[in-house]
């Protein structure tokens, strides 16, 4: 029904933003990724994926299409409703998504908060052959993924816990893409 929605940023936070297009605010759930990347944006153009349930209509907001593409694939697996879709999507960006689904290394996806082993099993096995036509950047992503193993093995190295390092080493990279491996680990120490 909506493409996108494009206006100023009325209200945000970092699980919904609030877009004003021609004087209608309109509430959009959004994931971590998209929060990111319209955090210090006056305007914004959200593209829309629209659910209609019984008790509710709800609108999700993302801030690439690919994102989106990637949630309405994740949201046609059973048992993952647009909650848990919007929870991987706030865990992994869209390129570090599609090399985990690719690579079938269901025991990462499943450190996605409320998601269990069988779910992320279920998601790699009926998305793994869906994601070849979309565009992330994927090649720049694996290097940025074996950068950040190579990392996160330093880290657990020196006694630090897999899931915290590994929160701080993917915000690390978001905020330097271009880091090398040594530069990841001692940006994450700071951070530690």
């Amino acid at each position: 029904m909506y493409d996108y929605i494009s206006g100023p940023v009325a209200e945000l936070t970092p699980a919904y933003a609030v877009v004003d297009a021609g004087g209608v605010g309109y509430f959009l759930n959004i994931s971590l990724e998209t929060y990111s990347a319209v955090e210090h944006a006056a305007q914004a153009k959200l593209f829309v994926h629209h659910v209609v349930r019984e008790d509710a209509q709800l609108l999700y907001g993302f801030a690439t299409r690919v994102e989106r593409e990637l949630f309405r694939l994740l949201i046609g697996v059973s048992g993952v409703g647009g909650n848990t879709a919007r929870t991987i999507l706030s865990t992994y960006s869209p390129a570090e998504l599609q090399n985990i689904i690719s690579a079938g290394n269901a025991v990462l996806l499943k450190n996605v908060k409320g998601l269990g082993l069988k779910t992320a099993q279920k998601i790699i096995v009926e998305l793994s052959g869906k994601l070849t036509g979309l565009e992330t950047g994927a090649s720049a992503a694996v290097a940025g993924s074996e950068r950040v193993e190579e990392a996160l093995t330093a880290l657990n190295m020196l006694g630090f816990s897999k899931a915290a390092a590994e929160k701080v080493l993917r915000s690390v990279l978001r905020a330097n893409p271009a880091a090398s491996t040594e530069e990841l680990v001692r940006l994450a120490l700071k951070e530690l």
